[in-house]
Parts: C-alpha cells; structure tokens; sequence
C-alpha cells in the first residue's frame, strides 16, 4: 500500500527525502483517482526499499497541491531530491509510472 501523506508530513517524507518520491494527488469523490489508485499501490509495492510511493488526498490536505499547482486530479507529481521533476495528470498506464522512477534510479 502506498504511504498516506499529508500536509503535516510532506516536507519530512518527501522534500527530504534520499530516494524518489511518487505523490498521488487524489480525492475520495474522483472517479479517475479510483482507477489510478490500484497502480499506485502496485508501484508502491514495486518499488518498495528503492523509492517512496504515496498518495495525499486534496480534500483534508490542501497545502502542497496548491502550492504545485495541482488543479486536476488525479495528479501524480514525482520528486528527486525536493524537485518536481516529473508530472503525469490523469490516468495513465501503470508502465507511464514505473517509467518515471526508473529513470530517476
């Protein structure tokens, strides 16, 4: 399963972070983020030890989606070392996300 984020964590688990970071930006009333979902913990589990994979649900964590202009879910942004160095909004194929952290490993 993929790590819940929340505002009060983001900093800590994914602006410090040493590995890559995968942030699935959802909310519960999203069909398409009902979809993503299952990917991302998929990939959480893929990548389990090598990258961290979580999601933050937009609704009660509003903070850092505002702040990385996330205004259509689902957004998945990915981070290496603080940056957004990646952005895939909507849904996409699990290989699309796999494909992102690859690249950073």
């Amino acid at each position: 399963m993929a790590l819940e984020i929340t505002d009060a964590t983001f900093e800590e688990v994914v602006l410090k972070s040493d590995k890559p970071v995968m942030v699935d930006f959802w909310a519960a009333w999203c069909g398409p983020c009902r979809m993503v979902g299952p990917i991302i913990d998929e990939i959480s589990s893929d990548y389990d030890g090598k990258a961290i994979v979580g999601k933050l649900d937009v609704d009660a964590n509003q903070e850092f989606a505002a702040k990385y202009g996330v205004r259509n879910i689902p957004t998945v942004l990915v981070f290496k070392d603080g940056e957004v160095v990646g952005r895939q909004v909507g849904v996409a194929p699990k290989t699309a996300y796999a494909q992102a952290l690859d690249n950073l490993l």
